[in-house]
């Protein structure tokens, strides 16, 4: 795209402005890229379930500003220094790309200690106030405006745009998890919840070599679905904690298991997954990232057992690298495709809000 072409162009946006309000489509100029800044035609957006937090308040979210994280595109237009990717290959028009849903400056006290996601910096995309000439910072859009210093990657020729999308968000925390969680070779996990990244944490465990990979759900038709993507058992979550400590003891020589890998985000959750570890086992929340009540734990046991309690926001780019060099393999071994649901246009995004709110399915994507 020339530069006289990009000023004149135009973009269709949902703007979220209330909750409670439906989004309305809005209509913003497509910017000139500077520098190594990228102007991206979005492909595919998924909803998050964070997207439908913010829909219907249990989360705060800026407004008016364009919802959605998850997404993939085209390189439409570079800035005139050029853009590269993640690892410094340079980029060009019509590659197929996703991007870190976060961006960080590198430098920060936090950069600096290995903590991107804490950036004192961050900008987070779809979760963005509009601003003048920054108001295409979301997925729920036509295009997309990604600042320089953007961690963009190169989308793997045989994913499906629908199973790439999730990638910058769902499957690069479900990675991060990994990360922290350390290797699971051999190992007992259990995953506590069966959305997107639960049944994502379960087809990592699988490939990881997990010895059972535990999916801990109270619906049934997640449960059965948890099978498809590695599980080797699936326990209704809302079951007495004794019946379920024993099965996992059955499972584990009568230890409890290795890994705890928390994705469901509610405070029983929680508290069940801690329980169910061995003595020096390890567990890892990413689930909670709404406000509920607190969590109640022994801390007497935690001492005593030595457990290792971890919390993973955000991720770093690394994370989702790796995750989109899992879901290359991966797409061929688990039904990946099958999980984003109905298509909605992006002119019907207040319908593809109601149906993933009222009917729950792992994700729903926007095709603009």
């Amino acid at each position: 795209m020339s530069a006289s072409e990009a000023a004149s162009a135009i973009s269709t946006a949902a703007v979220f402005r209330a909750v409670g309000q439906p989004l309305a489509l809005e209509r913003f100029p497509i910017p000139q890229p500077q520098g190594g800044e990228i102007v991206a035609r979005i492909l595919c957006a998924t909803i998050c379930g964070s997207d439908l937090h913010s829909c219907y308040g249990r989360r705060p979210a800026p407004a008016p500003s364009v919802l959605g994280h998850e997404m993939v595109g085209l390189v439409q237009a570079i800035g005139s220094d050029g853009a590269r990717d993640f690892r410094g290959r340079p980029l060009a028009p019509g590659d197929r790309i996703t991007w870190s849903m976060v961006w960080s400056c590198g430098a920060c006290f936090y950069c600096r200690r290995g903590l991107r996601s804490q950036c004192e910096r961050l900008m987070k995309f779809g979760h963005q106030a509009l601003a003048p000439g920054r108001e295409l910072s979301g997925g729920m859009a036509t295009h997309c405006h990604l600042p320089a210093g953007t961690a963009i990657f190169r989308v793997p020729g045989n994913l499906a745009d629908v199973v790439a999308s999730p990638a910058n968000c769902a499957t690069a925390t479900v990675a991060a998890l990994f990360r922290y969680a350390g290797p699971v070779a051999g190992q007992v996990v259990t995953v506590h919840g069966a959305g997107m990244l639960g049944l994502t944490a379960c087809a990592m465990a699988a490939v990881g070599g997990a010895a059972q990979v535990v999916a801990l759900e109270p619906d049934a038709r997640r449960r059965a679905r948890a099978f498809d993507f590695g599980a080797t058992e699936a326990l209704d979550s809302a079951q007495p904690r004794g019946h379920i400590l024993a099965r996992i003891r059955e499972l584990s020589a009568g230890r409890g298991a290795d890994v705890g890998l928390e994705v469901a985000g509610y405070p029983e959750s929680i508290e069940l997954g801690v329980e169910l570890l061995r003595a020096g086992g390890r567990f890892v929340l990413a689930g909670a990232t709404f406000p509920g009540r607190p969590v109640q734990l022994a801390a007497e046991q935690i001492v005593r057992r030595m457990i290792q309690i971890l919390g993973v926001y955000n991720y770093a780019p690394e994370d989702l690298e790796n995750a989109l060099a899992f879901l290359s393999p991966a797409a061929e071994r688990f039904p990946f495709a099958e999980l984003a649901g109905p298509c909605f246009p992006l002119s019907a995004v207040n319908e593809a809000i109601e149906y993933a709110e009222s009917r729950r399915p792992p994700r729903v994507a926007l095709i603009p």
